[in-house]
């Protein structure tokens, strides 16, 4: 596996232990379908949350964030409505929510952590 994978599994991972220690029900993880993956699918609230995790080690190629192009933007809301679709329960009385995890850092475990909750895909 490519260093960069090893990387983007552990940036995974940490957004993963985040979102649970802030109420956070971890529904699914690398769910894919023919319109791409989605990182993590959680239950926050009255939410279903699909959250897209990037983690860099530096700024070299911009701050993660900026690599949730329009067209990524697009693709998450196309992968999110096929999730959807194949759970249709989870969604009972619950709102569709996007948000983005960015990690900056050589180690993951100790990278800088910033969230956003609501992230516009439309």
């Amino acid at each position: 596996m490519a260093a960069k994978d090893d990387l983007g599994r552990a940036g995974e991972e940490r957004a993963a232990e985040y979102l649970h220690a802030r109420g956070y029900t971890v529904l699914d993880r690398n769910w894919r379908c023919q319109d791409g993956e989605v990182d993590i699918v959680a239950a926050h609230e009255a939410d279903i949350v699909f959250v897209e995790v990037k983690t860099r080690r530096g700024f070299g190629f911009g701050h993660p964030f900026e690599a949730i192009d329009a067209r990524k933007r697009t693709r998450m809301w196309r992968v999110a409505m096929a999730w959807i679709a194949a759970h249709r329960h989870e969604m009972r009385g619950r709102k569709l929510r996007f948000a983005a995890v960015g990690l900056t850092g050589t180690d993951p475990a100790t990278a800088s952590l910033e969230m956003i909750a609501d992230l516009d895909v439309r």
